[in-house]
């Protein structure tokens, strides 16, 4: 995983990810031969490393309801392969060459691997409880809560796709049909995997929701730190192309803010940009104007009230290190720089 020594990573989000990444790698590996490929292409984005954010909410969320941190590790895992399973998907929707830094899987294996290979990590999502989680002493009853759970987030995660890919096409796009996509996008599976690690840890079912909600706040706020990311970081930083979301014509918060306070001659530049195939120099004056109108700022403002709220989830439980972990996490969300 990437660092910043300005930026305070909680203490054991590096242990937790070699944990899980060790889980994950397991999983993954095969001995046929003819096989290799596909198990290959099925470990590359694990392997290229990840923030590990939604595995640490897992086990975080099960230490705080005061289960063991070790039985929330293959639920931990199963989180992380689904969220996995869904970049690949993703860069092959969205054609992007690069992913966490390397090639993307399609980049390097072809679209008919990425599909296969992803394919096989929404398999290992459930076998990752069924098998892993039954070893580690979690009881029958919680583990089909988590089944459900994960069942619902794939489901919330496909409608959510299906809107990032509906949204482009559309000329005008409100704040709130940005929310309601990136709510199933990607906040979705924040909640997931902290309401998955309550349950393991035998949590009540209001600390269950209640640690839901201060997750999906967690996430929505990650997803605009993001597309911020997506137009003002640098590609090095961000293991990503910079302005993709331009040229994709993608309808984020920060866009959608421009979009509405932009000029005519100043909006005329953002739709072409956005519908065609821009020059690089095109690409950064619309990158450049979003930020001068103001719009990377207001999507910052509105991360950072939504992260106020979700600590304010959090009020109740005991002030443990659990706690004050997932707290800096949180703060650590609309700080980052990748």
């Amino acid at each position: 995983m990437a660092s910043n020594s300005s930026l305070p990573w909680p203490d054991d989000l590096g242990e937790v990810s070699r944990k899980v990444g060790k889980i994950i790698a397991e999983m993954l590996t095969v001995e046929k031969p003819e096989l290799q490929l596909l198990y290959q292409a099925a470990r590359h984005l694990p392997s290229a490393g990840g923030k590990m954010l939604r595995p640490y909410l897992a086990v975080k969320t099960c230490e705080l309801v005061g289960g063991n941190a070790e039985n929330a590790l293959p639920v931990a895992a199963a989180v992380e392969l689904l969220h996995t399973f869904t970049l690949i998907h993703d860069d092959i929707i969205d054609r992007d060459p690069v992913r966490r830094g390397v090639a993307s899987v399609h980049a390097r294996w072809g679209e008919p691997v990425g599909i296969i290979a992803g394919d096989l990590l929404f398999a290992k999502v459930y076998e990752a409880v069924l098998e892993k989680a039954g070893k580690g002493g979690i009881p029958e009853s919680r583990a089909l809560k988590v089944f459900a759970l994960l069942t619902e987030a794939a489901i919330q995660l496909c409608e959510g796709q299906m809107l990032d890919m509906t949204y482009p096409k559309v000329e005008e796009v409100t704040e709130e049909q940005y929310f309601m996509m990136v709510e199933k996008k990607t906040a979705y599976l924040f909640k997931t995997a902290a309401q998955a690690g309550a349950i393991v840890g035998g949590g009540s079912q209001s600390q269950v929701e209640r640690l839901g909600s201060f997750a999906r706040l967690a996430g929505l706020a990650f997803q605009i730190v993001d597309d911020v990311l997506g137009l003002t970081a640098s590609e090095e930083k961000l293991g990503k192309p910079v302005g993709s979301d331009l040229r994709e014509g993608k309808k984020t918060l920060p866009i959608i803010h421009a979009l509405h306070h932009a000029q005519l001659e100043q909006r005329a530049l953002f739709l072409q940009v956005m519908q065609g195939t821009p020059a690089e120099a095109d690409l950064l004056k619309a990158r450049e104007l979003i930020v001068s109108l103001g719009s990377t700022s207001y999507a910052q403002r509105k991360a950072e009230e939504l992260v106020r709220e979700a600590l304010d989830e959090l009020e109740g439980f005991p002030p443990t290190k659990a706690r004050a972990d997932l707290a800096a996490l949180t703060g650590l969300l609309v700080r980052r720089e990748f």
